[in-house]
């Protein structure tokens, strides 16, 4: 494994989140590290302190880098966590000796499609597609090029097995081991009448899917498409393919990630 030299630490500002930066900038400077509150080029780990959330912004404020994190749990139970603060001397003895390994963690990538212009969306949890009024949006489902569904209902969820703990399971999703990289499409309020013929449960996808959303009535407009909770208001859209990134986040692990132990915990 390569040398940790360069630390950027980035904490929410929560005061138990702000007391565990003092006392890990301390610590660091003491064991010999450079530390640093953004990221650099030579930058060899990001440390974030908070909850998931606080994880989830940090990735989409550097725009998800291939620099290995660490989450420093200082919230509730968080599930992309490593530590929490009292393992602080634990992390930096195992870092100092490159007792460490990568995980890697594939997020997903929007692209939205309008009239005008191709953007690109990622989100590590989801990618939630709503209409932003009060009212049903009736959406037309390829994967691959392949019709599965016209749906009419509130919306989709269409999330990472890591994102299944999250919006993805509050409205019926399924857990999904992070061991597996697949990508999980779940309703949210299908209509199911003589007109409307809706999934109602989710659908687990392969890893090399695409799924490609667009609108069944031309055009759908105010559209709401929102990654791990941030929203990208659209007033109309012509297709939105999501898939699962090239990119990969990496995750700096002391061990094995115990995920069921969380999931154990958190919701049984």
């Amino acid at each position: 494994m390569p040398s940790v030299k360069e630390v950027c630490v980035i904490s929410n500002r929560l005061q138990r989140s702000l007391e565990t930066a003092d006392h890990l900038l301390g610590k660091l400077q003491l064991a010999g590290f450079k530390a640093v509150d953004h990221l650099t080029s030579q930058t060899d780990l990001i440390i974030s302190i908070g909850g998931d959330g606080s994880f989830l912004k940090v990735m989409h404020d550097l725009e998800y880098p291939e620099t290995p994190v660490l989450a420093i749990n200082t919230g509730h139970l968080g599930f992309f966590s490593e530590i929490t603060p009292d393992q602080i001397d634990l992390l930096l003895e195992r870092v100092s000796r490159n007792e460490y390994f990568i995980e890697e963690m594939a997020p997903l990538k929007a692209v939205i499609t309008t009239h005008d212009e191709t953007s690109t969306l990622r989100g590590i949890n989801e990618v939630v597609i709503k209409s932003s009024l009060v009212k049903a949006i009736h959406l037309k489902i390829q994967v691959n090029g392949q019709l599965i569904q016209r749906f009419s209902g509130d919306g989709l969820i269409i999330s990472t097995s890591a994102g299944s703990t999250a919006y993805s399971y509050s409205t019926g999703g399924s857990i999904v081991d992070p061991r597996l990289d697949v990508l999980q499409l779940t309703p949210l309020a299908p209509i199911n009448t003589n007109s409307y013929r809706c999934f109602t449960s989710s659908v687990i996808f392969p890893p090399d899917a695409c799924i490609q959303i667009t609108p069944e009535r031309d055009p759908e407009g105010y559209v709401l498409v929102s990654a791990d909770g941030i929203d990208f208001p659209q007033e109309y859209f012509n297709t939105i393919d999501v898939s699962l990134d090239e990119k990969r986040i990496k995750m700096l692990r002391l061990k094995r990630h115990d995920f069921w132990n969380k999931v154990v915990k958190k919701f049984l």
